[in-house]
């Protein structure tokens, strides 16, 4: 690449332009550097360099607002946003603004390089990051981590497409917020979103729920009724664990996808829809299609873009800003406000979090709710950690009945002459069942199929039980 080339670099911190025009130069190119939005407005105007690289918060102006006002006197010009707010409305902003690609601090300097190469390798017509207003404050995913700034520039990419995602993660890490995000900020924000969990749904009333059925189509069907995908039109339709989705009902959405069209259950009308699909899953679908329990051919119609969400253990860092926003959230629902203090802290990001954020919600605003005290103890996590299983399910190494006989020692001794609150059964039950369901799913390696067979439990019943408990799945596990 030649040194003909101007890179246009605002930055109000003088050590990252120091560094950004060291290695742009290196990089064969010149680069022009300044620390006010005003300096940059002055040479894009004068028609001066050839892309742009602009931190957000500047002392004169905010690098998102002045980019609109670039793009409107010169709309070829590529426009690289910098920003130490990592947030997901920070990337949406910056695509909302027309900016070509989002570059969350701290940054790899071999990755801007990249980026303000292809910046000028592409040709005029080629779009960058694209999002329609949003008009949402509230965020619904949180972190700073890595891992999240790569999803939330994922993210900003599709907002605007009609793209098939594929949402892979285990429970409990946010696959829903993620769909609401690309319902939520993009363009078919104005039409519903519909959710449906394809494990919570006997197999035989599946196709009716997703396409709807007629009266008299089967036995109880008095009256004509629409279907999620009818109910959708317009809008997102968000399908969840599909991979639980029994094969005839995977034909049927195979040919929705290649055709974008569909009949009613006893119908004889083809209807045309016109939803975006997202599909979501905590199992390996590589693996279910090796086994023939699903579709290849769907597979690859759902898996356009695959967007995976990192468990919570992956990244640690994100806790305290989320512990921080659970808080609220439990302070916004009438609860009373908590500090976690230090040590507290400490220890919840030391734990391994196998229900994910959903698990760490839940402890939050348990937290909020039976803590008498403003302030939460790091030996009041412990404790709570400890239930939990800190190095694994409490029943791991000791016989079940010697549990349950020491639960109801501690509950019927710590109410001395009187009898404990009520709700004694449920409370045990959980106690137990929890790390029983964990007991068996690690005997048969995560195979939930074996498990319900060894409980004595319908499947479906497992699924939900495994997923109100949060108890992690791990296939291959010992």
């Amino acid at each position: 690449m030649s040194g003909d080339r101007t890179v246009l670099v605002a930055d109000d911190d003088a050590a990252i332009r120091t560094v950004v025009a060291q290695a742009l130069g290196r990089a064969g190119l010149d680069v022009k550097t300044t620390g006010q939005a005003s300096t940059l407005w002055d040479w894009v105007s004068s028609g001066e360099g050839d892309i742009v690289v602009t931190d957000v918060v500047m002392p004169d102006e905010n690098g998102l607002d002045l980019i609109p006002r670039i793009k409107e006197i010169r709309p070829e010009l590529r426009i690289v946003v910098m920003s130490a707010q990592n947030t997901i409305l920070t990337a949406v902003k910056a695509a909302e603004s027309g900016a070509f690609e989002y570059l969350p601090k701290p940054f790899d300097i071999n990755e801007l390089i990249s980026i303000v190469r292809r910046g000028l390798e592409a040709p005029p017509g080629q779009p960058g990051l694209s999002a329609e207003t949003a008009g949402v404050e509230k965020l619904p995913l949180v972190g700073r981590s890595p891992a999240m700034q790569e999803i939330y520039r994922t993210l900003a990419r599709l907002i605007s497409t009609d793209l098939t995602v594929l949402i892979t993660g285990e429970s409990g890490t946010g696959k829903e917020l993620a769909a609401r995000v690309l319902h939520d900020y993009g363009k078919r924000k104005r039409g519903p979103f519909i959710a449906v969990n394809m494990a919570a749904i006997p197999r035989e009333l599946i196709e009716s729920e997703l396409f709807g059925h007629e009266k008299g189509a089967f036995t109880g069907a008095t009256m004509r009724s629409s279907g999620r995908f009818e109910q959708a039109e317009g809008g997102t339709l968000f399908l969840d664990e599909i991979g639980d989705m029994p094969l005839e009902a995977q034909t049927r959405l195979l040919r929705v996808l290649q055709e974008g069209e569909y009949t009613s259950v006893g119908g004889r009308v083809t209807r045309k829809t016109d939803v975006r699909i997202v599909a979501a899953t905590h199992q390996d679908l590589t693996q279910l299609t090796r086994q023939g329990r699903f579709r290849e051919d769907l597979f690859y119609r759902l898996n356009v873009v695959p967007l995976r969400l990192p468990p919570l253990r992956e990244r640690l860092e994100d806790i305290p800003e989320l512990v921080k926003t659970f808080l609220a959230k439990a302070a916004g629902e009438g609860l009373p406000w908590k500090i976690i203090e230090g040590k507290a802290m400490e220890r919840l990001m030391s734990y391994h979090w196998p229900g994910n954020v959903r698990e760490l919600e839940n402890l939050v605003h348990r937290l909020a709710a039976l803590y008498s005290e403003e302030t939460i103890s790091g030996q009041a996590i412990a404790n709570e950690l400890a239930d939990r299983g800190q190095s694994g399910d409490s029943a791991s190494n000791r016989g079940l009945s010697q549990v349950v006989e020491e639960r109801l020692e501690a509950y019927f001794g710590a109410h001395a002459g009187a009898l404990p609150a009520a709700g004694l059964y449920d409370r045990v039950l959980r106690e137990i069942e929890r790390p029983l369901i964990s007991l068996t799913l690690r005997a048969t390696r995560g195979n939930q199929v074996k498990a319900a067979e060894v409980l004595g439990l319908n499947r479906n019943t497992l699924r939900k039980k495994i997923r109100d408990l949060e108890i992690a799945v791990v296939r291959g596990q010992k």
